[in-house]
């Protein structure tokens, strides 16, 4: 009996879709266009550009978001940015509009943790807090620990969306873990400036979108397979 049950354990997660092989990688940027992407609510791409094999703003150009949307998955991308400048990769993004990406969509936070100056919130000149430090779910959940390179330098974001248990990795390290739209995540969000805005609503998916912040932001190697 036991080596049976053994058996239909085995079975069980063969065929569970955590045992279903990843589909192939993906490029989401070929490193010469911007096919396959468009600034966001509108038609084509326009202030984005490529230079020497990134994707990459000055700055006003508005966000991008990919054609397609994506469910479960990973993703691999690399980013760097100047001094003082503030980005960010966003997913599950539904284009609602007149909201902006972040209305509905998590955020993976690209921003000078040591540099960025104070900003008005509310009335209140302040600086940035652990959960809107590079690698950080924006607002939501701060990364365990500070790995980003200074600015200037490339670094290498990871997210991946399994059955809505979510990762962000930065630079080989696991900085942030949460189930998306678990009562604990609610939780969060209703602390949160997002509690009345379409990102409390839970959803299966939606598109991948760089964050145009109004600063200089580089973006390059980014890559994508389903889970």
């Amino acid at each position: 009996m036991k080596k049976l049950c053994l058996v239909l354990i085995g079975c069980l997660v063969a065929g569970s879709v955590w045992a279903q092989k990843p589909g192939k990688w993906q490029n989401l940027f070929d490193g010469k266009t911007t096919q396959g992407w468009h600034n966001y609510g509108k038609e084509g791409v326009k202030g984005w550009m490529v230079m020497g094999g990134s994707l990459m703003t000055h700055g006003g150009s508005g966000d991008l978001v990919t054609d397609q949307e994506f469910e479960d998955f990973e993703m691999e991308f690399e980013f760097k940015i100047p001094a003082k400048s503030n980005s960010g990769v966003m997913y599950k993004v539904v284009e609602v509009p007149g909201k902006p990406p972040y209305f509905t969509g998590p955020e993976y936070q690209v921003i000078d943790d040591e540099g960025y100056p104070p900003f008005n919130d509310g009335g209140k000149m302040v600086t940035i807090n652990d959960k809107q430090k590079t690698g950080a779910n924006y607002d939501m959940h701060a990364p365990s620990q500070a790995v980003a390179k200074p600015v200037g330098q490339w670094n290498k974001g990871r997210i991946l969306v399994k059955n809505n248990q979510v990762e962000h990795w930065l630079n080989g390290v696991k900085v942030v873990a949460y189930e998306y739209g678990s009562d604990a995540w609610k939780a969060d969000v209703a602390k949160s400036k997002f509690k009345s805005w379409d990102y409390a609503t839970p959803h299966a998916k939606g598109k991948i979108a760089l964050q145009d912040h109004g600063d200089e932001a580089w973006y390059r190697n980014i890559r994508i397979r389903t889970l």
